[in-house]
């Protein structure tokens, strides 16, 4: 499913929650459908870490007809996230001020400044009802975050893989990622290219995260007949890896985006999590997979029992948080039942 991309500047001064002022932003995002005449079947995805506002690409087999992202029935729409190198604006952005990429010193953004750009774009295309907001991992956060700040907009919400806070266990992951960047001495020089080799590494290292052990050892292991001087497919598979997202992302976004990962809470100001929660009024469908190790299933089991009424369900994936990318069979038959207001 080929979708529309279009890109929106938003004019005026967008002031981060953490200090600097971006003079206008671009926000790039993709739909898929029409929007009815009701202005009614609005589907919104919140993508993740380094995904981009093509679900279709991202998303295998969920942009189709009969699949819980139909086309035919709903108006699919997916903004990349500020910060992010897909269209929206980020570090490698023009700064107004000097004619040149803002880089390193692009403003630190906040899970609240991604989600008020969502909201930007939602108001600037006559969206005030959202049928459903999905989102998975970072996705996620944005979901639960735009859920508590705007309750009246959404009628349905489904959480896959994700949590209402960034725990040290994924701050710890973040930062490991950061270190593996840093250590590259070039990151932090003045060119789109800087901190390659770093984000080979960093993206290696979350990739350990992303599928555990279980994916690696079904996927990963030597051919028959391997020589001890053949490497270890685990090796070419992480070197691999590295180098695909190098081609198509930089490491001062992917520094931006696990900067803006750390500073979720939906708790932050509003008198705890479970306080912020309670403000979320649409049933919520939270999904986790059996073999997650960044967002386990008694975490996801738990964000289910904090909000009120919320369902759970779990995929059977031997590929950890990728589970939800490859388990599109699996995600259907819990997803779109869901939506399309089937009970149990």
């Amino acid at each position: 499913m080929t979708g529309e991309y279009r890109v929106i500047h938003i004019p005026g001064e967008f002031l981060p929650e953490r200090g600097g002022v971006l003079n206008g932003i671009d926000i790039a995002y993709h739909t898929y459908g029409r929007l009815n005449a009701e202005r009614s079947n609005a589907v919104w995805v919140c993508h993740a870490l380094t995904a981009n506002s093509d679900v279709a690409d991202w998303w295998p087999h969920t942009v189709e007809t009969g699949r819980f992202l139909d086309p035919d029935k709903n108006f699919v729409i997916c903004a990349n996230i500020l910060g992010s190198c897909y269209g929206s604006t980020g570090p490698l952005s023009k700064n107004p001020d000097t004619g040149r990429p803002w880089y390193t010193d692009f403003p630190h953004l906040t899970m609240r400044d991604i989600v008020r750009a969502h909201i930007l774009l939602a108001d600037a295309l006559g969206i005030d009802r959202i049928h459903a907001l999905i989102g998975s991992s970072v996705g996620g956060f944005q979901a639960l975050e735009w859920a508590v700040m705007e309750p009246e907009r959404f009628e349905k919400i489904v959480l896959i893989a994700t949590d209402a806070y960034a725990s040290p266990w994924t701050i710890a992951i973040d930062e490991t990622q950061r270190m593996a960047i840093t250590a590259d001495a070039t990151y932090g020089e003045p060119r789109p290219d800087a901190g390659a080799r770093g984000l080979a590494a960093a993206r290696a290292i979350g990739l350990l995260t992303y599928r555990g052990p279980l994916g690696y050892n079904a996927t990963q292991q030597d051919l028959p007949g391997a020589t001890l001087e053949d490497p270890h497919r685990a090796c070419t598979y992480q070197r691999h890896q590295g180098d695909k997202l190098v081609r198509r992302f930089d490491a001062y976004s992917y520094m931006a985006i696990l900067d803006t990962f750390d500073t979720h809470d939906v708790g932050r100001g509003r008198g705890g999590r479970s306080a912020a929660l309670k403000r979320i009024k649409a049933p919520v469908l939270v999904v986790g997979l059996t073999t997650d190790i960044i967002f386990t299933p008694a975490e996801m089991r738990a964000l289910a029992a904090s909000i009120k009424g919320a369902r759970y369900a779990e995929l059977d994936s031997p590929f950890g948080h990728d589970g939800f990318l490859v388990e599109h069979e699996q995600l259907n038959s819990l997803i779109l039942p869901f939506l399309e207001g089937q009970t149990e």
